[in-house]
């Protein structure tokens, strides 16, 4: 792949951030005091590569102009990402023609899965329509050598699928690889078309980057992809049945040069086997890792990470394989601090890819 050496940005993320309020041990039905968290699937990539791996990143999103969208933009801040790009919509004071997206989130624990109830109706980034960003300034003038956007941004409605379709355009003309998650989410295109418009608007953005990330219902129900034999557990699936789906994702997409799905199996919300696949043109078909019973404190953001770690090492020219190991392994590390975003180093991700333990450091 082509990256662009000169680019102000390593990477740079396109999509929602909202405010997670988090009831800690509690239940959010329950609650009488929430932690505070920024997160959003392509913002979580941003921050992963800033604060873990220390990659200079930017975010391209929306917010109303209040007080809870300065708290996000504060811990946005504090993440290391660069705002210079937010846009900011005046705010009528009510949220009626504008609003800050929440999102409530439980961690779950046992046989109690998390659960997230998202508020984000008219969310000042929902409204974002092609022409707002300058993609000139943004991939031509300043440069990134990488732009991150994905399936949930795509859904917020008919124009945010269009202005990701205008940035990765814009992108790959100006030597800058693209990666999307695919990310499904059925809240989000149930009132919209569900499945069907789903598929739609992804295979339309599949057809548009460089590297797409999953997991197995993403490419199934977001792509179209069928997966011989699933039955919505990697260990009970031969893997060359994910090869087959990679092959013809490759051969129905022939723009794509990565591909990354990862695989779990959730025994409890405590406990989840957690591994992934990659394909790539010059590599072909690569296993990671298998994480058992990998113990989970908060699940929510793991994917986000697993994308940074793998983006991280395509963009330092390692081999497939090494990439694959550091996004599984970051994804691991995410899993076990609260929060959509990772708290892990560097150090940590190296470690744990390469076969380390949890033995004490002193």
């Amino acid at each position: 792949m082509k990256i662009k050496s000169d680019a102000r940005f390593d990477l740079i993320s396109l999509g929602e951030v909202m405010l997670r309020l988090d009831p800690g041990n509690s239940r959010v039905r329950t609650a009488r005091s929430f932690d505070l968290w920024e997160g959003g699937g392509e913002y979580n990539v941003a921050r992963g590569l800033r604060k873990c791996f220390g990659l200079k990143t930017g975010i391209l999103t929306a917010l109303a102009d209040n007080e809870v969208g300065r708290l996000v933009e504060d811990l946005i801040l504090q993440g290391g990402v660069n705002t210079e790009k937010i846009i900011w919509r005046n705010f009528d004071g009510v949220g009626r023609e504008v609003r800050n997206g929440l999102n409530f989130t439980e961690r779950g624990f046992g046989v109690r899965g998390a659960v997230g109830v998202s508020d984000r109706g008219n969310t000042a980034v929902s409204q974002l329509k092609p022409g707002d960003f300058d993609f000139g300034e943004v991939f031509q003038k300043e440069g990134s050598r990488w732009l991150h956007t994905g399936g949930i941004f795509a859904a917020l409605s008919s124009s945010t699928a269009e202005v990701a379709y205008e940035a990765a355009s814009s992108a790959r003309a100006n030597g800058t690889i693209v990666s999307y998650d695919l990310n499904y989410r059925p809240s989000l295109w149930k009132s919209i078309g569900g499945k069907a418009k789903a598929q739609e608007v992804n295979q339309r953005l599949a057809s548009t980057v460089d590297v797409l990330i999953g997991n197995e219902e993403d490419f199934e129900v977001a792509l179209g992809i069928e997966i011989e034999g699933s039955d919505g557990s990697y260990k009970k699936l031969d893997l060359d049945a994910y090869k087959k789906m990679i092959e013809a994702t490759s051969r129905k997409y022939p723009n794509l040069e990565v591909i990354a799905v990862t695989l779990r199996t959730v025994k409890s919300a405590s406990l989840n086997d957690w591994t992934g696949v990659a394909w790539s043109k010059s590599e072909g078909f690569i296993v990671g890792k298998s994480y058992e019973d990998l113990e989970i404190f908060d699940r929510v953001g793991g994917g986000d990470s697993f994308a940074s770690g793998l983006i991280f090492g395509l963009l330092n020219g390692v081999k497939l394989k090494e990439a694959l190991e550091y996004g599984l392994a970051h994804g691991a590390l995410a899993m076990t601090t609260p929060g959509d975003t990772s708290m892990a180093t560097l150090a940590e991700v190296k470690k744990l890819a390469e076969g380390g333990s949890a033995r004490v450091q002193r």
